[in-house]
């Protein structure tokens, strides 16, 4: 498939100087930052290097990239890297898939108070699990977990949830033994509704106690702590979604499926199909709809798509991918090792290449004539020029 013409940054470099201008005073600096980064992003504002093949005469000029985790054109090369680090610590098991959503009631307040409402949200699905799970009714085990949140429908609206990957069993109490899961299911899904459902309205009432909620609009009055309860009331009797999908089929197949969502931005730029100063046009799925094409285009106004994209942006330093029970960073690598032991598993295998094979400055993408190695000869910073007349890079196929 050809790479697609249009991307988030044309609309933001072409509509976004108006539309800041109209939104003056409503829009964070942390919004301003993601959109100044992905306009500048791969472009002469930022620098970049030249690069030169080692078997034939082809040059290019590669700009830098922001390396904005909001930015569609950053993500593919951070989730590449990210996925080798964590290809060690995938066991010989079976992996489950459970998601965690928040109500329509609970995403508005989470609109105005994000830092808090989803670090609760990644702190109760894990509290529901690692609860249910190590009831010796259930599977009397200490479970791991990696959490990815995500904060988008397809439509880009604010649809906060938990998309979490957990291996098929845990450790016994006394850790001497790996406990698995019955063969294609993890947990009963209803179990961890309810739970998931109190833990997270206990949470939200003690940050409403402790005066770490703000209101604004039509949710103002819920400021006063009758009204919060009053609020709150009815969603304590309302089905709260967690579902579980089908296992994957091995580890290789987690991987492939974590490299699409952990680091997955609000809409790529491959959903994009035209833009202009009134209409934003992309294609989005439809899961109203109860058949498997659920493909569906959408048009809505340029300014409320800019609005709608920005409404995704994470609080400074919020880390939207986490790990708990045994792969909690602090004791991963080791509980990794025990359960491998457990199971008579081997770790992977580490192919280093031979130092004298690497060559300094070497980039991962081959030549796109001959498909030898691109070696970067001559780097330039931000608002210099590159002495070298290469043509810029070529877009990717």
């Amino acid at each position: 498939m050809a790479k697609s013409k249009l991307e988030i940054a044309d609309i933001f470099r072409t509509h976004g100087p108006a539309w800041r201008q109209a939104n003056a005073g409503h829009v964070s600096l942390s919004q301003l930052k993601v959109m100044s980064s992905i306009e500048a992003c791969r472009t002469e504002a930022l620098g970049g290097h030249v690069a030169a093949c080692t078997k034939c005469s082809h040059q290019h000029i590669a700009y830098n990239s922001c390396k904005n985790r909001h930015c569609p054109k950053c993500q593919g090369p951070a989730a590449r890297d990210w996925m080798a680090a964590r290809a060690e610590d995938l066991l010989p098991v079976e992996y489950f898939h459970v998601v965690f959503t928040l109500p329509a009631e609970i995403a508005r307040i989470a609109c105005w108070n994000k830092r808090a409402v989803y670090g609760l949200l990644f702190r109760a699905s894990a509290q529901t699990v690692s609860t249910i799970a190590a009831d010796p009714k259930r599977l009397g085990a200490r479970v791991g977990m990696t959490s990815v949140l995500h904060t988008w429908g397809s439509a880009l609206t604010h649809h906060p949830h938990i998309h979490m990957i957990v291996p098929g069993g845990g450790l016994s109490p006394d850790s001497t033994r790996w406990i698995s899961c019955k063969p294609g299911f993890f947990l009963h899904v209803r179990v961890l509704s309810r739970l998931f459902r109190r833990l997270f309205i206990e949470g939200l009432l003690a940050l409403h106690r402790g005066g770490e909620l703000a209101f604004f609009g039509d949710l103002a009055g819920l400021s006063e702590p009758q009204a919060f309860a009053a609020y709150l009331a009815p969603l304590r009797k309302k089905e709260w979604v967690v579902y579980a999908k089908p296992p994957f089929g091995g580890p290789e197949q987690v991987l492939a499926y974590l490299s699409r969502y952990t680091h997955r931005v609000a809409i790529s730029n491959s959903r994009l199909i035209s833009a202009d100063a009134n209409t934003v046009t992309f294609k989005w799925k439809d899961y109203r709809v109860k058949s498997d094409d659920r493909r569906s285009v959408m048009r809505i106004a340029t300014g409320e798509f800019i609005r709608r994209f920005l409404i995704h942006v994470l609080p400074d330093r919020f880390h939207r991918i986490r790990h708990y029970g045994l792969l909690a960073s602090s004791q991963r690598k080791t509980n990794i090792a025990k359960v491998r032991a457990l199971l008579g598993a081997q770790p992977p295998k580490q192919e280093d290449a031979p130092v004298a094979e690497v060559i300094p400055l070497t980039l991962r993408e081959p030549c796109p004539d001959c498909g030898g190695a691109m070696r970067i000869i001559e780097t330039f910073r931000r608002g210099q020029k590159p002495q070298s007349r290469a043509p810029p890079r070529k877009a990717a196929a």
